[in-house]
């Protein structure tokens, strides 16, 4: 390697350094959406779909418990970003819940029964999150939550619900199939 193609290197790794840096740094921010007592639970129920999936509802469940809780409780401090950091902790919870599914269905698991558990739990966020709308609609200025992350999250729903339909079709077909 000749000493001019040296120097350029040099040059492009110093000019690559910070935002090498700032991109490590933006990594470390990232938050994690569940506990530590989550991860346990969900690490112990790693091969049971049922549960595990039971157990993804129910921290969803707990995120939007607990916006609806902050958004009412007037001694809440720095309201916005804690809800804002709920909504965004429950996206990222759903996006998980899916990802198991898809990995659960491709490993073969009859995911009927734990398919069932989360279209319920479905109409349920479906619900809750469109009077968390309304009423944000309704709202003051300070009081709004916000729009992005709660349109994001009503969309993320409906389609997974649809999706879920599919998927419980199809294993219901399939298992119809086996039988015979």
């Amino acid at each position: 390697m000749s000493r001019i193609q040296r120097s350029i290197q040099r040059k492009i790794a110093r000019l690559a350094l910070p935002f090498l840096i700032c991109s490590c740094s933006l990594a470390e921010r990232k938050r994690e959406p569940l506990n530590p007592p989550e991860i346990n639970q969900l690490r112990d129920a790693a091969m049971d779909p049922e549960q595990r999936l039971k157990l993804f509802v129910q921290f969803e469940r707990t995120r939007l418990t607990s916006i609806e809780q902050i958004r009412t409780d007037p001694k809440v401090k720095d309201r916005a970003q804690q809800i804002h950091d709920l909504f965004q902790d429950f996206l990222d919870i759903y996006d998980e819940l899916n990802d198991n599914i898809d990995n659960f269905v491709q490993r073969r698991e009859d995911m009927r029964r734990p398919l069932r558990e989360v279209i319920a739990a479905d109409a349920e966020f479906q619900s809750r999150l469109r009077a968390l709308k309304a009423s944000s609609v309704a709202a003051k200025e300070d009081d709004k939550l916000p729009e992005f992350l709660l349109t994001t999250a009503i969309s993320t729903v409906d389609a997974s619900t649809q999706d879920h339909h599919q998927l419980l079709r199809e294993q219901e077909e399939a298992n119809k199939h086996k039988k015979h």
